[in-house]
Parts: structure tokens; C-alpha cells; sequence
């Protein structure tokens, strides 16, 4: 029988680090039994017998967020045979608060204290054996970065799940405390087991409701219990929440005390050093506009163009489309056969892959912002500008795995409690360029502008100003009004991220973005080939040329509804049916122009390739408006299908939908109309619409805030 081991903690301690580094690659992701958390479970390495479950991080076991409540479901009600809780060793007292909860599940406990190494920099010391000793569970140093200790703590977990050896019961409350959770323990139902009859009763000591449901207690006990916590309370004049919290956190204080020896009370770590300054309330912001600046110049213009250019220019273009085409005519295929596979699945996805160095390199650099730690600064530092207007810092946490693919970030909107805030999150969550937008943002880059890390930088920072601008702006809506929700992260130590780690997390998100132009973007570019080189010629339904593609199936579709893009500066066919092949994949708009603007016989010394063709087609500021657009409007289809179980409405799926399409084309229609007016000086019925919607922004910022009070006062008037 397989032995199952937990692996719990607090976010930012190196879990996730840990369970790839246990676990390698046999890993399944999943989700949890009845909610959509993501679930991710592994066989230890040389262990086919072992199972290593990555539960939710998390700071404590209390059911205020749905990952605390997976998490102790799943060791109260699953039983695995161990939990391997880790911590970070810089910041003990925070997360011993969520061990001191673990080891009274009833569980074999081992506690794997990670970052070491970064303490005892400082000059302080931890003393293992005395911490074991403190705790009554085994204690084993790691590093889950360099990977030593890892497979010992590993071992030790399942040595102890063998002999089912329990944690020795260390921690007492004060008496009147103790005295209440044995008179609760004694009214608990017969078929709670012993080792769970302490959590329990602190758990209905503390009035958990999630408790009271799972035990299905009477009225009767209740009232009775009740009196019980009432009675504490008194005694303590405290909440019995608080009075928890705060015995927790005395028992912690003085056992720490025992093992942690300070060496400097005055060390400011270095970690600390440099947080005074990428995190100061004046320098946060301009530091983070010039990393990511940075980040998108060296991806979209120096090192990933280079690569990029190869790629198109030498590899696709030169190499292996009139290698495909040669060997394709020399075996006698039809016309319309080569012109598929030459002029459409290799023309079309071949424009999408020839942008992956400029992906794989601007992966590579968020994958080391991650990693070292800065990513969780910008998070912080975002919650204050988030909550000067309403918003939680919580909701940047979607944002920023939304960087990699809109899916996930909208899934991990469910980390936050307020149902307003959530929906908000999901709503503009995709707002922020992902993957899928980077060979968009880089084909206009190139195209139009030189290649400026500034349109590239810049696509970044008004997905951000995006967010912002809507969250200001439904929140003072009925459907999105409230507080905030509370945001608590960990600010983990810098340290310099794994070769191994940086390249896994690139590899993963490339290796999506090529499973992806394999799939659904091959299926969209054959259906886009066919459109656009098949029509009606003197009535006649016949296959055609590229200078006949004006009269395609394609042209006739896209001219139906071209002309709404006209306020936009784009109102013609190409690049009306390129937006919309984009709702099924991003990528779609770069696989779509590499077809509609394919030339044959490309050739680089005279210059008569793809960017030329769009540079004569669109003004670098249509070709800005058509980027903008494409950012901000509804997402590719998985990612509105994630929208779609998220909000578990049709109404609110397609309220999100509209509002993302509908601030996509304001957006728009503002860059192109007020830009023209600047630009040429000439002011028409376009430019009376831009003004008509900065007019409606300015007032969506500036009117007074819904008043939930007033309106809830006025309804009573009413009834």
C-alpha cells in the first residue's frame, strides 16, 4: 500500500521548490475533490510506493480562505500517513504558527526548515536538537534550492509514517483556556477520534463554523458550548479567536526562545537592505517601470529580435518553405495542396513560432524576477497603489501569473474572499499581456517601430493601467462595490534562483506555447488558408491567387463587419478577420497576417517581406490602435471558458466579455481619434466619439462611490 505524504506551508517558503525537487517530473495536476483548487501530487524519486501531496501554502488552518479549508479537509479527512511541514527559517515565529495547528491533527509530523544558510549569514544560530526537542517532532535543516536534505526530511517522514509515531504534545494554554477546551472535548460526538479531539475542541472553542458543520452538533451542545467559550471570555476579557491567537503566539515567543539564539539584535539582513529600497513607497514604482522596461528591451528588441530575425528571415522563409514547396512540386502535389501547406499551416504557424526566441527570452527573465524572490515585492508594492483606489493587492497575485497565461491567473483569482473583488479580478485579470499577446506585441513592434522597447514596455503598463482605470470605475458600481479584500503576503529572502528551476519554469511555458501553434492555431490557420484563397470568380467557385484574395470567402466575411473598426483607424477586412481569429487563440492575429500578407519567393535583400506589406497597410498609429485592441478585448477561448466556470453564470461570463470588449474599443477609438487630431490637425465625427469616451472614463473616476449603506436606507424607505 502506498504511503501518502502532505507537504505543508506557509506561500514564499520554498514548498513548491521542495515538491518539484522530490517529486521531478512524475507529477499529476488535478483538482481537489468538490472545488477547483489546483492539486498536485507526485511520486517521491526512487519511491514508487511514496506520494507526496503539494498542499495549498497557506498561514494558518483557519477557513477563511478556500485553501485553508482544502488543506486541513484533506489531513483530517484523507489521513495521509505523514506531513512534511516546511519553514522558512529566517521567519520562524510567523510560520511556527501554522506548525503549532499541524501537529495537533493527529498526524506524524516532520518539520523541514529551509533557508538555513540565510539565517546563519546573520550570525544566529538554531539549534536543531533543541527544536526537536521544543516541538516533539523531528527537525531537518534543507535547502530545497540546492536540493540537500531534501530526500532525508523525505525519508524521516516516511520512517515515522511507518511506526505511526505521533507528535509529543507540548503546547498548554492558560488555564482557564485549557479548562474550557476539556469541557468542549467532553460534549464532542462519540465518533470523533481521540488524536482529533483537541483540534476540535479549540476549533469550536474559536467558534469555527466549518467545524460545527463537519461534527453536525445539536442545538442543544451548542448552546452549551457557548456558554463554555462565553464563560473564557469573560475570565480573559478577550474574544475567544483572539485568545487563541494570542496563546499560540506566547508559546511560540517562549519556546523559539529555547532553541534561536541571536547573535546581533541590530543585523539588518541584506534581504532588508535592498527591500528599503525597491519596496520604498517613492522608489517601488519607479524601480519596477524600470526592470520591466528593461526586461521587455532586452527580450522584444535586442537579444530575442536577433534570434527571432534568424528564425523568420533565414530559417522559415529562406530554408524551409521552399524546401517544402521544391519537394512537394517534385512529387507532382496540386496546387492547392502546396498552397496549404506552404502558404498557410507553414506560413501561418511558422509566424507565430518564428517569435518564440523572443518568448523563450522574456520567460527566461521572469522566471528569474520569480525565483529570486522580486516578483513578491511587486505585489506589495502594488497593493498600495491597488488599495488608494479601492482594489486589493490580492488581485495582482492573478495578474502576475496572468503574465505566463490568462487561464491559470483567472483561476488563481480564487484565493479572494469577497465575491466582488473576485468577479472584478476575473474581468480584468487578462488585461495584462500573456503569452499568447507577446508575438502580437512583437510583430507590431517590429513592423511599425523599429523595434522600440518602448510599444513593447509600454503594451505592459497600460495592461496595468487597464486593471486599474476599470477597477476605479466598477467599484463605485451596485455589482462591484465593498471594501477590499485583506491581502497578507510573505516577503521571502532573496537568494539566487537554480539553473534548473529557471529553465524548467521557461521550458514549461514554451513548450505550452508550442502545443498550442501544433493544435488549435494549425486548425485556425488551415481554416483561414481556405477562406482566403477560395472564392467566387465570374461565379464560378474557384481556388485563387494572392492578388485575387480581395474577392476570397475570407474578404466577404471580413468586409460585413469591418467598418465597426473604422472609428479605430483599422476598418478594412485583414485586419477585422485577424481580431476575431484571435478570440480562439492570440497567436491567431500573427498566424492570420502571416497568410493574408504572405508574399512567395521572400526575399531579404530587397526587402519585399510581411513587415514591409504592413508597413504600407497601417500608420504606426493604427497599427498602436490594432495592438491596444488586441490586448484589452475578450481573451482566446480557454481562457473565456475559464472566465466562464469562474463566474458559474452566463449572465456574469457574458457581462465580462462585454465589458472587456467594449473598454478595448473605447481604448482604441481614443488612441486613434485624439492621435489623428494631434497628428493632422483635423477634427471629425471619429474624434467627437474619443472625446465622448474620455468624457465617460473621467466621470466613471471621478463620480461618487456606490453607497451600499444609503442604498440598503432607501430600499427600507421604499418597503
Amino acid at each position: 500500500m502506498a504511503i501518502r505524504i502532505a507537504l505543508t506551508g506557509n506561500p514564499n517558503t520554498g514548498k513548491t521548490t521542495l515538491f518539484n525537487a522530490l517529486t521531478g517530473s512524475n507529477q499529476t495536476v488535478g483538482n481537489w475533490p468538490g472545488v477547483t483548487v489546483e492539486k498536485k501530487e507526485g511520486k517521491l524519486k526512487g519511491h514508487s510506493d511514496v506520494i507526496i501531496t503539494d498542499l495549498p501554502g497557506i498561514y494558518s488552518l483557519s477557513p477563511y480562505t478556500l485553501e485553508e479549508v482544502v488543506a486541513r479537509n484533506y489531513i483530517l479527512n484523507e489521513k495521509p500517513d505523514a506531513v512534511l511541514n516546511i519553514i522558512d527559517g529566517t521567519n520562524l515565529e510567523r510560520n511556527l504558527y501554522l506548525t503549532s495547528q499541524v501537529t495537533e491533527l493527529g498526524v506524524p509530523v516532520v518539520i523541514a526548515v529551509n533557508m538555513l544558510d540565510v539565517l546563519e549569514k546573520s550570525g544566529n544560530k538554531l539549534d536543531l536538537d533543541k527544536m526537536s526537542e521544543s516541538l516533539g517532532c523531528p527537525v531537518v535543516e534543507i535547502s530545497a534550492l540546492k536540493g540537500t536534505g531534501i530526500m532525508e526530511a523525505a525519508e524521516k517522514a516516511i520512517s515515522l509514517a511507518k511506526s505511526k509515531t505521533l507528535p509529543k504534545e507540548q503546547h498548554v494554554f492558560d488555564k482557564n483556556v485549557e479548562s474550557a477546551v476539556k469541557d468542549i472535548i467532553d460534549l464532542l460526538p462519540g465518533n470523533v477520534p481521540d488524536l482529533q479531539k483537541r483540534w476540535y475542541g479549540i476549533k469550536l472553542f474559536q467558534r469555527d463554523a466549518k467545524a460545527v458543520e463537519q461534527l453536525n452538533i445539536s442545538d442543544d451542545t451548542l448552546n452549551k458550548i457557548e456558554k463554555i467559550i462565553t464563560t473564557c471570555e469573560d475570565a480573559m476579557d478577550d474574544e475567544a479567536e483572539s485568545i487563541i491567537t494570542s496563546e499560540r503566539y506566547n508559546y511560540i515567543s517562549n519556546v523559539i526562545a529555547s532553541f534561536y539564539k541571536v547573535k546581533n539584535k541590530d543585523y539588518v539582513s541584506i534581504s532588508d537592505r535592498i527591500d528599503k529600497i525597491v519596496t520604498n513607497r517613492i522608489l517601488g514604482l519607479p524601480i519596477f517601470a524600470a526592470i520591466m522596461f528593461l526586461v521587455y528591451y532586452i527580450s522584444i528588441t535586442t537579444i530575442g529580435t536577433g534570434m527571432t530575425d534568424w528564425v523568420n528571415d533565414e530559417l522559415i522563409a529562406n530554408i524551409i518553405q521552399p524546401g517544402i514547396q521544391g519537394f512537394l512540386e517534385s512529387v507532382g502535389a496540386a496546387e492547392w495542396l502546396v498552397g496549404l501547406i506552404v502558404n498557410g499551416i507553414v506560413a501561418g504557424v511558422g509566424a507565430v513560432l518564428g517569435f518564440l526566441p523572443q518568448m523563450l527570452t522574456l520567460f527566461f527573465f521572469l522566471a528569474i524576477l520569480e525565483g529570486c524572490g522580486y516578483m513578491a515585492r511587486i505585489a506589495f508594492v502594488m497593493d498600495r497603489v491597488f488599495r488608494r483606489f479601492g482594489l486589493s493587492g490580492k488581485s495582482f497575485i492573478p495578474i502576475l501569473i496572468g503574465t505566463g497565461c490568462g487561464v491559470p491567473g483567472i483561476m488563481a483569482s480564487r484565493t479572494i474572499e469577497s465575491e466582488h473583488d473576485r468577479r472584478m479580478t476575473v474581468i480584468t485579470t487578462t488585461f495584462i499581456p500573456c503569452s499568447a499577446k507577446l508575438p502580437v506585441i512583437a510583430l507590431i513592434s517590429g513592423a511599425l517601430f523599429d523595434n522600440s522597447p518602448w510599444v513593447a514596455s509600454s503594451a505592459y503598463f497600460v495592461g496595468i493601467a487597464a486593471i486599474v482605470v476599470s477597477g476605479i470605475m466598477l467599484k463605485k458600481t451596485k455589482m462591484f462595490s465593498g471594501d477590499p479584500s485583506p491581502f497578507v503576503i510573505e516577503l521571502p529572502a532573496y537568494h539566487i534562483p537554480t539553473a534548473g528551476s529557471v529553465i524548467r519554469s521557461m521550458a514549461e511555458r514554451g513548450t505550452s506555447f508550442v502545443k498550442k501553434a501544433g493544435t488549435v492555431i494549425t486548425l485556425a490557420t488551415i481554416l483561414v488558408w481556405f477562406l482566403s484563397y477560395f472564392g467566387f470568380v465570374n461565379g464560378a467557385f474557384t481556388y485563387l491567387t494572392e492578388e485575387q484574395m480581395d474577392v476570397s470567402l475570407l474578404a466577404h466575411i471580413g468586409n460585413t463587419f469591418a467598418w465597426i473598426f473604422a472609428p479605430l483607424g483599422w476598418g478594412t477586412w485583414k485586419p477585422a478577420v485577424a481580431a476575431i481569429t484571435g478570440l480562439m487563440a492570440k497567436e491567431n492575429v500573427v498566424g492570420t497576417f502571416g497568410i493574408l500578407y504572405h508574399v512567395s519567393n521572400f526575399d531579404k535583400d530587397t526587402g519585399e517581406g510581411i513587415w514591409q506589406l504592413l508597413r504600407a497597410d497601417y500608420t504606426p498609429l493604427t497599427a498602436y490602435s490594432y495592438l491596444i485592441f488586441n490586448l484589452l478585448c475578450a481573451p482566446c477561448i480557454a481562457a473565456m471558458s475559464a472566465i466562464r466556470r469562474e463566474m458559474s453564470s452566463v449572465k456574469w461570463f457574458w457581462t465580462a466579455v462585454g465589458y472587456q470588449c467594449g473598454f478595448a474599443y473605447i481604448v482604441g477609438m481614443i488612441i486613434y481619434q485624439i492621435g489623428s487630431l494631434i497628428i493632422t490637425g483635423k477634427f471629425g465625427i471619429g474624434t467627437i466619439f474619443g472625446f465622448i469616451g474620455i468624457i465617460a472614463i473621467i466621470y466613471g473616476l471621478v463620480r461618487k462611490p456606490y453607497d451600499e449603506s444609503k442604498a440598503a436606507q432607501k430600499a427600507g424607505a421604499r418597503a
